[in-house]
């Protein structure tokens, strides 16, 4: 591993506009204080909101943060806690899952921009520590889930572990030894697999040239120039609060608060930050604006091909590097989904960062477990992006 001067010294990562940095999302008492109106609502949104978490294994909780300019709209519905009246706020701490993918994604490209790494640069070259058989493959590729690597969180032996003791403390920077002992799945760059192992070897290839833990990294490229307060990549299970809390909605059985179901270590830079809707659509006005890095990365950042999100987001899904293409019915946004237990998330922005959604629901939904469900929160999130861009589409 190289060893680098602290990337702190580079001052001009916190060169960012102000409104990257505004302040969508903070409570009412804070927002009056600070000059800016309440956020407003919208009862035509809200009702496909309450109508979302009426239907089978629908989640307790819901809110989307729509912000256009300085101008933000809060639709919420359902509880933060069950057994309390709590409303979601945009300043509750949620996991994010599978959107940590994009932080590991601005990491990376920043260091691109910066020429500490190349988007050409390989594993052989700069992991050669992992597998042989994985060395041509390159960070483009890891970026767009055209690696090939196997998957590390279907390992039989990483599920054995996780399901023995959920909390099980996973040394992050190891997880795909539990692939090492594979090949790749296919030839590199040849087609699209979404792969949990891209993210951790991103990671991995971020430390190995700067000599900073990934951590460190988030918080001076990414935490720090786009004025995220409150989004950290912990190693336990504990959620800070205040918290939207997660449950496992299967109808016809108990619903069960899973929201500190499992230890971060087994997902680190894959899918293991906790934000909040406040900072996430901070964030994504940033990373999906390009306010990162320069336009020659912006470009190949936008080098779509075919591939969607997991779970897809609203309309025809094309993937970039770490971000996501989602041709709605009344326009284009650029974002990431996740999901994980207790939690399904979608961040979108407009290509010029000046428009975007953050969608938060409270509970997991997905094509395996969920497809129904699934099928509708996509219909919803479309008919929200179409508001937010004031597309006539249907409501």
């Amino acid at each position: 591993m190289s060893k680098r001067r602290p990337v702190v010294r580079r001052a001009r990562w916190g060169a960012v506009p102000l409104a990257v940095v505004c302040l969508a999302g903070l409570s009412p008492a804070a927002a009056s204080a600070a000059g800016h109106p309440r956020p407003e609502t919208d009862p035509a949104l809200q009702r496909q909101l309450e109508e979302l978490t009426r239907r089978p294994g629908g989640p307790p909780g819901i809110i989307a943060v729509l912000k256009d300019g300085h101008h933000v709209k809060v639709v919420k519905a359902g509880v933060a806690e069950l057994g309390t009246q709590r409303k979601p706020r945009p300043y509750d701490h949620m996991r994010i899952a599978s959107a940590a993918k994009a932080f590991s994604g601005a990491v990376a490209l920043s260091l691109v921009q910066l020429g500490d790494l190349s988007l050409d640069d390989t594993i052989g070259k700069r992991l050669p520590g992992l597998p042989k058989a994985w060395r041509s493959v390159t960070l483009r590729q890891l970026l767009n889930h055209t690696s090939g690597l196997p998957d590390y969180s279907d390992s039989l032996r990483f599920r054995e572990t996780l399901l023995a003791d959920p909390h099980h403390h996973f040394d992050s920077r190891k997880l795909l030894d539990y692939v090492a002992d594979q090949p790749l799945n296919f030839r590199p760059g040849s087609r699209y697999q979404y792969s949990n192992s891209d993210n951790i070897a991103v990671a991995l290839m971020a430390e190995a040239v700067t000599g900073e833990r990934y951590e460190r990294l988030l918080r001076e490229l990414v935490y720090r120039p786009l004025g995220l307060r409150n989004t950290s990549l912990p190693q336990g299970y504990r959620m800070p609060t205040p918290y939207l809390h997660g449950y496992d909605v299967t109808p016809g059985e108990p619903t069960e608060d899973v929201s500190e179901l499992i230890s971060m270590s087994g997902v680190w830079a894959s899918g293991g930050i906790v934000s909040t809707p406040a900072d996430m659509t901070r964030f994504v006005r940033g990373y999906a604006g390009g306010k990162l890095y320069g336009r020659p990365v912006v470009k190949q950042q936008r080098a779509w091909i075919e591939g969607a999100s997991e779970p897809a987001g609203p309309g025809r899904n094309m993937a970039g590097l770490a971000l996501f293409r989602y041709q709605t019915r009344c326009g284009v946004v650029l974002g990431h989904t996740g999901n994980t237990p207790g939690y399904t998330q979608l961040i979108a922005a407009t290509p010029d960062g000046r428009k975007s959604l953050t969608f938060s629901t409270t509970t997991q939904i997905n094509q395996t477990l969920k497809p129904e469900l699934l099928r509708k929160l996509r219909a919803v999130q479309e008919n929200f992006v179409c508001a937010l861009l004031k597309g006539k589409g249907k409501s």
